[in-house]
């Protein structure tokens, strides 16, 4: 599952690839792109930001308890049935990439995913709104996940449902079961795998 992503193409060549307005001010490279950070994802309504991690502020798990933890990612096999996601929305995170680590603590190996021809890897995600204190309302979305293919098992025991460009809008506006339909592994020997060794984790 994603543990971070990265993001240095322009959101304007991604706008151009979706084929969507995009007129906001050019983001910088971003290689470290964190739990809690906003990123800009794809909508039915069109590009725009959101935080990621869902407070799941009076959401509720099967047994009627409050959901403590904020949602990072969500199982694709339980997001549909599970009460802590009933009805949220879906999202596409449009990225380069994102990182994986292996190994014990303080002796981590951290692995960089990438498609193997270079273009963009679209995440399917779930969307939440949390109302904070004084009336703030904060968008947010948790990516998908789903057992890993040939290529990540040796590294994760998940990994994130991509989608294909031309899947993009059955998992944003199709049925329910047509969204399910799409949480499946990536083929194999789609991906390319590097190891990580020349990214500053302090920075953005």
């Amino acid at each position: 599952m994603p543990g971070r992503f990265f993001l240095t193409r322009s959101m304007s060549e991604i706008a151009q690839v979706l084929n969507v307005p995009y007129d906001e001010d050019p983001q910088p490279p971003r290689r470290n792109i964190q739990p809690g950070q906003e990123v800009i994802v794809l909508t039915a309504d069109g590009l725009t930001p959101m935080r990621w991690g869902m407070i799941p502020v009076g959401r509720v798990n099967a047994r009627g308890r409050p959901v403590m933890e904020t949602i990072i990612n969500a199982r694709s096999e339980t997001v549909f049935d599970k009460a802590a996601f009933e009805g949220v929305g879906r999202a596409v995170v449009p990225v380069d990439g994102w990182y994986e680590w292996t190994g014990k603590k303080r002796h981590k190996t951290a692995w960089r995913i990438a498609s193997a021809d270079g273009a963009t890897l679209f995440f399917a995600a779930i969307t939440d709104s949390w109302q904070a204190p004084g009336g703030l309302r904060v968008d947010q979305f948790a990516a998908v996940t789903c057992a890993p293919n040939a290529d990540l098992e040796p590294i994760h025991h998940r990994m994130g449902v991509l989608l294909h460009p031309a899947d993009i809008q059955t998992w944003l506006n199709g049925s329910e079961g047509d969204a399910k339909a799409l949480a499946r592994p990536w083929p194999d020997g789609l991906l390319r795998i590097e190891e990580a060794t020349d990214v500053d984790w302090s920075a953005p």
